[in-house]
């Protein structure tokens, strides 16, 4: 009896090791989305080549966008339009299950501070289907000097 509870905890742990394998797996290739959504999107303004990293739906949780792929459509081609130098920095990007949490430096016109931005996307099969942002100026000065990035 012994021989097969020390075997089945075996089993069991092997088990639990190949599936955070593949959890981790997931969530690096999850992380390896977004990055490279990030970068056809908000820097090249390509929405073409960002547009297969959408799921077939997208919620839109920033009140000031437009819901939908659509949406996402026209605030690309409003970035092409009023900002077409805009760039957007990743400083550090986390996943955590179903989601892809980047913290971003963008800056929309050169010589400006810009804004520190944080993105939270959520993942279905890979591909994205939610989004959540908050912003925040990056003042002339700060408090401290811990910077915000």
């Amino acid at each position: 009896m012994r021989s097969l509870l020390i075997g089945l905890i075996g089993l069991l742990s092997l088990a639990t090791s190949s599936a955070s394998a593949a959890d981790a797996a997931n969530q690096e290739a999850n992380k390896k989305a977004v990055l490279e959504f990030y970068d056809a999107a908000l820097n090249r303004k390509d929405f073409d080549a960002a547009a297969k990293f959408f799921g077939p739906h997208y919620i839109q949780h920033n009140p000031t966008a437009p819901d939908g792929i659509e949406g996402f459509k026209a605030f690309l081609g409003f970035l092409r339009e009023k900002f077409p130098d805009s760039r957007s920095e990743i400083k550090r990007a986390f996943a955590d299950g179903d989601h892809v949490i980047v913290h971003v430096h963008s800056v929309r016109e050169k010589g400006t501070r810009g804004r520190a931005i944080v993105d939270i996307f959520r993942l279905e099969n890979g591909k994205i289907v939610e989004h959540w942002d908050v912003v925040q100026e990056i003042p002339e000065k700060a408090a401290n000097t811990n910077g915000m990035f």
